[in-house]
């Protein structure tokens, strides 16, 4: 497994899974390796020794690390090491634009979303987006970070400009007010719906992160809602993915697939033993040298 800190709960869920099955589970910190790239002859280093070969890798690779952590993970699928999730299938869920145009080729709900670079086109994207209140993204953020709601257009303005003039690229996104500051956390493993959660916002919170002080319990999804869910993974090519979803009155609409959920709300809010199904996942699909890359864009 890929990450950098193995104290985390969802790492120690995961080794505990694995270990339970029968299997070892080595934690490797990402930034620790390097690679030689040598012709025909791909190999990892980790502290000084060369890396064995692995049957399967689960990359827990944290947003911060998303350049070097995929150039890792796309060494080990060239050994011929099967992936949880496949680099380029990450690389797609951390582009929030990239993954947002993906959906929307596939015909899959979305809130209506703008982007722009010039600070001199603000006033036609929020007019684009329908108008205040809108929320304020940057594409680079995580955990309900570099989330802004604007409630007038003139903040929204403000905001945009400020963000632009410190040469952010941000995204602008309708703000979705009939769901209430909740949205739902939906996981899909292997193209089905393991378990669903609604996560509240904390009093007077419109994000619902667990990170930001909200709070989850387990809730119950309606048939759109798990295939808008399955989509979405099937579309950014993930085997493992939260999909996140707000109810809005025509219909689920998509903020983001996350590529490495965190277990710990969904497994308390559901009691479902999420790591177990990862795991028996890889050990159904992990096979020598199946690694390809799904889906396009």
């Amino acid at each position: 497994m890929l990450a950098r800190n193995p104290n985390l709960y969802s790492h120690r869920r995961l080794e505990e899974a694995a270990e339970e099955r029968g299997h070892e589970l080595h934690i490797i910190n990402t930034l620790r390796c390097y690679m030689n790239i040598a012709s025909r002859r791909p190999e990892i280093y980790y502290n000084g020794e060369k890396l064995p070969h692995y049957d399967a890798v689960i990359p827990r690779i944290g947003a911060s690390v998303t350049f070097y952590g995929l150039a890792v993970l796309r060494q080990f699928e060239m050994m011929g090491v099967y992936p949880l999730n496949e680099s380029v299938a990450i690389g797609r869920s951390r582009d929030k634009l990239r993954s947002m145009q993906i959906l929307a080729r596939d015909g899959i709900g979305l809130p209506v979303t703008t982007f722009a670079h010039d600070p001199k086109q603000t006033e036609e994207v929020v007019r684009l987006a329908g108008g205040a209140p809108l929320v304020v993204k940057l594409l680079e953020g995580t955990q309900g970070i570099g989330v802004v709601l604007a409630d007038t257009d003139r903040s929204a303005k403000s905001v945009i400009e400020a963000f632009r003039g410190a040469n952010v690229n941000i995204l602008v996104q309708e703000f979705i007010k009939e769901a209430g500051g909740s949205d739902i956390r939906v996981l899909v493993i292997g193209g089905k719906v393991v378990a669903a959660m609604k996560r509240t916002g904390a009093e007077g919170e419109f994000r619902s992160n667990l990170h930001r002080g909200g709070s989850a319990q387990t809730v119950k999804i309606s048939p759109e809602e798990r295939s808008t869910a399955v989509r979405a993974a099937k579309a950014l090519g993930l085997n493992v993915c939260g999909v996140d979803m707000l109810r809005a009155n025509h219909g689920a609409v998509i903020m983001e697939v996350n590529s490495s959920p965190g277990l710990e709300g969904v497994e308390k809010a559901t009691g479902i033993d999420i790591a177990g199904r990862m795991i028996e996942f890889l050990e159904k699909e992990a096979k020598p040298g199946k690694t390809r890359t799904r889906g396009k864009g």
